[in-house]
C-alpha cells in the first residue's frame, strides 16, 4: 500500500475566538470571598472572557478555525480533517468535531480530543502526523474550551483561574519542517489533582446532588508544573535539535502567570526569548490556550514569520505535551 508523504509539515494560518464578555477580577472577587487584588498578586490575570448565548465550545471552533483557514489562505473546502480538543464540551455524543466540520461546509475526518490542558499540543502532534503521511493534506487543529461550564462559580481555587475562548491552527505541508517531535506523557497516579467532584452517573443517579464540578488542588498542581515541566520543556528543545538560544518565543499553557514566570526562569531563556503572558488578558482557558497566546503573538508582531516557538502543556491527567513550531 502507498500513500503520498510529504516532506516538510507545518502550522500555515492561525486564527482565535475571544467571547464578547470581559470580566474583571472584582466581579470574581465578590463570589469567590477573594479580593480583586489577592486575584492578580497570585495569578497575575487582570481579565478574562466568559462565554455568552451563541458562543458555545462549537460556536467558537468554527469561528477560530474559519479565521485560521483565512490567514493560512486556505479554504475550508480543502480541510481533509478536524481535530477538537476540548474538556468542556458538554454533549457526550456526537463529538463536537463532526458539527465543527458540517458547519465548515466539509465532510473531512473528524474527531474529539481530550487531554485537557495539554490536548493542542496532542492535538498538534497527531495532525502533524497526519499530514506527513498523506492521510491528510490541510488540517484543522482546535482548542476551545468553555471551562465557565464546568467550574463553580463560587469555587475560590478554579474560578478565579478559568475562562472560555478557542484558538485553531491549519497545519499542511510546506518545504521546511515546520513542527519538531513531540514530547508527551501522562501521570495517572496524580489525577485526583485536577478532577471533577462526581461522575456523570453519580448526577444522575442522585438528582438532588449538585452539579458535577472541575476541582483544582492549586498549590499541589503548581508545584508539580514548576518541579516536571522545565524537564519536558528542554526534551522537547533536544527533540528538535536546536538549543533555547536559537528559540525566539516561548508558549507555555497560560495556567497562572506566576507558574509561567518560574517556569520560565528555571529555563534560563535567553533575554531575546518573547514568553507568551495572555493569561493576563484571557485567564486560563485549557486546551484554548497555547493557540489563543500564538495568535496574540501574532496581532502583536512581537515574533516574525519563521520565528520558533517552544509551545508547552500540562493539565489534568495529569498529562503534558511539548514541540518547536515554526511561526507562519
Amino acid at each position: 500500500m502507498q500513500r503520498t508523504a510529504v516532506n516538510g509539515v507545518g502550522i500555515l494560518g492561525i486564527g482565535a475566538y475571544r467571547p464578547h464578555r470581559v470580566v474583571g477580577n472584582a466581579e470574581v472577587a465578590a463570589r469567590t470571598g477573594r479580593t480583586a487584588e489577592w486575584i492578580e498578586r497570585r495569578t497575575g490575570i487582570v481579565e478574562r472572557r466568559y462565554a455568552g448565548p451563541g458562543e458555545s465550545v462549537t460556536d467558537m471552533a468554527v469561528e477560530a478555525a474559519r479565521k485560521a483557514a483565512a490567514d493560512a489562505g486556505i479554504a475550508p473546502g480543502k480541510l481533509g480533517a478536524v481535530i477538537l480538543a476540548s474538556m468542556s464540551y458538554l454533549q457526550q455524543s456526537p463529538g463536537g468535531s463532526a458539527e465543527i466540520a458540517d458547519r465548515l461546509g466539509i465532510r473531512a475526518a473528524a474527531f474529539d480530543l481530550n487531554a485537557a490542558c495539554a490536548g493542542f499540543c496532542y492535538a498538534l502532534a497527531l495532525a502533524s502526523a497526519m499530514v506527513r503521511d498523506g492521510s491528510a493534506q490541510y488540517v484543522a487543529v482546535i482548542g476551545s474550551d468553555r471551562m465557565t461550564d464546568i467550574v463553580g462559580p463560587e469555587d475560590p481555587s478554579a474560578a478565579i483561574l478559568f475562562a472560555d475562548g478557542a484558538g485553531a491552527v491549519v497545519v499542511g505541508p510546506q518545504d521546511e519542517e515546520g513542527i519538531g517531535p513531540v514530547v508527551w506523557g501522562s501521570d495517572g497516579s496524580r489525577a485526583g489533582l485536577i478532577a471533577h467532584d462526581a461522575a456523570w452517573d453519580a448526577f444522575r443517579d442522585d438528582p438532588g446532588r449538585e452539579w458535577p464540578t472541575m476541582k483544582m488542588a492549586g498549590p499541589e498542581v503548581f508545584r508539580w508544573a514548576i518541579e516536571e515541566m522545565p524537564p519536558v520543556a528542554r526534551a522537547a528543545l533536544d527533540a528538535a535539535g536546536i538549543g533555547a538560544g536559537e528559540l525566539d518565543a516561548f508558549v507555555p499553557h497560560q495556567a497562572n502567570l506566576r507558574m509561567i514566570e518560574t517556569v520560565t526562569q528555571r529555563l534560563a531563556l535567553p533575554a531575546h526569548v518573547t514568553v507568551a503572558r495572555d493569561v493576563v488578558h484571557s485567564g486560563n482557558t485549557s486546551a484554548a490556550s497555547v493557540p489563543l497566546a500564538l495568535a496574540r503573538l501574532k496581532e502583536l508582531g512581537s515574533v516574525g514569520s519563521g520565528g520558533l516557538a517552544l509551545l508547552l502543556g500540562f493539565g489534568a491527567g495529569l498529562t503534558w505535551g511539548a514541540q518547536v513550531v515554526r511561526l507562519p
